[in-house]
């Protein structure tokens, strides 16, 4: 019987390009439909929560609300990372991808169900802010298992473009959510929308998670995984006691884990300051119409989807950390030139602003899961991977578009919300320059003491035991 390391590499099983795709594909539509969830939350927060739910609140102060309840989900995604990969390393990646997307789902189909403040008072945000922690809950579950599902199918030498894929969902649910809620805009005249029209797509996830799941429970566990599971038996069956997955990680991989953290400010923090901050920015501050708003986000969203396949492939051939500090250096410069163009009040110049930025975050986004992947041994590796990244989000994505909210509301100027997001982007320069290249890792061959990198597959003479 060959090795769970042969079988990755074997044409003959999962690794063979059809069933790889099936795989990819797999993931891909489930973070797709998780992150459209998220992100329709974050674009409704900007544009309808502080009315809906806040409307005693003067409109800035109704945003900076609706933010904070925004916020308050990624404090839960965290715990979501510990519980779900903890099972996830015990019991397989696809059963808890299962569980989160169903969570998502239903919790964000409740979110379109829940009555204004005008209707049940107090109540109205204390349910949305609950809502908005089961999905965070399910969030920190989710991408640890969808890449890792990918990349211990896919061989060393390709893994940073196939990985790539599951991020991709990002900007692809972005695209989705944006897309419908300008639908809507178009559509509806304000009142109808504030009034009812914005719930159309949170009940929509609803049908979304139907087709996803549907797809998700037709793959496989990878043989990588398989393995290494049977060795953990095998362990247990010699009486070898196993450390919990979240010991054994904070013990053996902790420089890895903060290593992510840091990668993940710039990423994290530049993506909501672009892709959620920028409505309220053009909406209440610049006074643009929503539409014009929500267009200039769905092009770049577009854009972006298309281009992290091309830099997660150029990370397989120069690097993760080349590619990665690109992105971060880039999105640190960027953002003093995004905000002067937002400030034209141009459509074109909207546009830009948004794909260039977009284009500095995909150079981040896209190496990251074979980066982090690379990082963490098989039987630790999805809860390593999604406490690295969603730690991070507590200090980062959660506050960054009500920290920028708060500094345009201060200050009135954006130069303060430039030099946070530069701040940021040291943060992730540093942290990158010191983690080591994982290029060209061997999956199985990472060992919880091990940090060095060892040559692929096709570089070695035989797989270890």
């Amino acid at each position: 019987m060959p090795s769970a390391h042969n079988a990755v590499n074997d044409p003959g099983t999962a690794g063979r390009p059809g069933g790889l795709r099936k795989i990819v594909a797999a993931s891909l539509i489930g973070t797709t439909i998780e992150w459209y969830d998220y992100f329709l939350y974050g674009s409704a927060a900007a544009l309808v929560f502080g009315r809906v739910f806040f409307p005693e609140s003067d409109p800035l102060t109704g945003t900076l609300l609706s933010f904070l309840t925004y916020a308050i989900g990624f404090a839960a995604r965290p715990i979501g990372a510990v519980v779900f990969g903890h099972f996830g390393d015990r019991l397989g990646r696809k059963k808890l991808l299962v569980i989160s997307l169903l969570m998502m789902g239903l919790s964000t189909a409740l979110i379109g169900c829940v009555p204004g403040y005008d209707t049940i008072g107090v109540a109205a945000p204390l349910l949305l802010t609950t809502l908005r922690l089961v999905q965070g809950f399910a969030l920190g579950g989710e991408w640890g298992g969808a890449v890792l599902l990918v990349s211990e199918h896919g061989d060393a030498n390709r893994r940073g473009f196939w990985a790539s894929w599951p991020q991709a969902g990002a900007p692809a649910g972005n695209l989705v959510a944006v897309g419908v809620l300008s639908l809507m805009t178009t559509l509806l005249s304000d009142d109808a929308f504030n009034s009812w029209g914005w719930r159309v797509p949170f009940l929509l996830s609803a049908v979304l998670v139907m087709i996803g799941l549907w797809i998700r429970l037709s793959v496989d566990e990878s043989p990588l995984f398989k393995e290494a599971l049977a060795r953990a038996e095998r362990r247990k069956a010699q009486q070898r006691a196993e450390q919990p997955p979240f010991v054994a990680v904070m013990r053996n991989h902790w420089r890895d884990i903060l290593v992510a953290m840091g990668a993940r400010m710039a990423e994290n923090i530049s993506y909501y300051v672009i892709t959620a901050f920028v409505l309220t920015y053009c909406v209440d501050h610049l006074e643009i119409d929503k539409q014009t708003s929500l267009n200039a986000v769905l092009i770049g969203s577009a854009v972006q989807f298309c281009l992290i396949p091309l830099f997660g492939a150029l990370s397989d051939r120069v690097g993760r950390k080349p590619v990665y500090l690109v992105g971060a250096v880039g999105v640190g410069l960027w953002s003093w030139a995004f905000f002067a163009l937002l400030d034209t009040r141009s459509f074109p110049a909207l546009v830009l602003a948004v794909t260039v930025g977009l284009i500095f975050h995909s150079a981040m986004y896209a190496p990251q899961a074979a980066f982090f992947s690379e990082l963490f041994a098989t039987r630790m590796r999805y809860t390593g991977a999604s406490i690295g990244a969603q730690l991070s989000s507590v200090a980062a994505g959660a506050p960054a578009p009500l920290i920028a909210t708060a500094l345009l509301g201060s200050y009135g100027s954006s130069t303060p919300i430039s030099v946070y997001v530069g701040l940021a982007a040291l943060i992730t320069v540093i942290a990158v320059v010191a983690a080591r290249e994982t290029r060209g890792r061997d999956l199985a061959a990472i060992e919880p003491h091990d940090s060095a990198v060892r040559p692929a597959p096709d570089q070695q003479t035989a797989a270890p035991a």
